[in-house]
């Protein structure tokens, strides 16, 4: 439990988590985004 607390407590980690997030959503933006238009280059 201790380990727990000290990584939420760490400022780094936290960055780090963030910017795994941003990083996530990007690529998941690009996947919708690049898959829709091969779907509408079809029709």
């Amino acid at each position: 439990m201790n380990i727990i607390e000290m990584l939420l407590n760490d400022p780094v980690v936290l960055y780090s988590f963030i910017g795994l997030a941003i990083l996530l959503g990007i690529g998941g933006f690009y996947i919708y985004y690049f898959l829709k238009q091969m779907n509408e280059d079809e029709k």
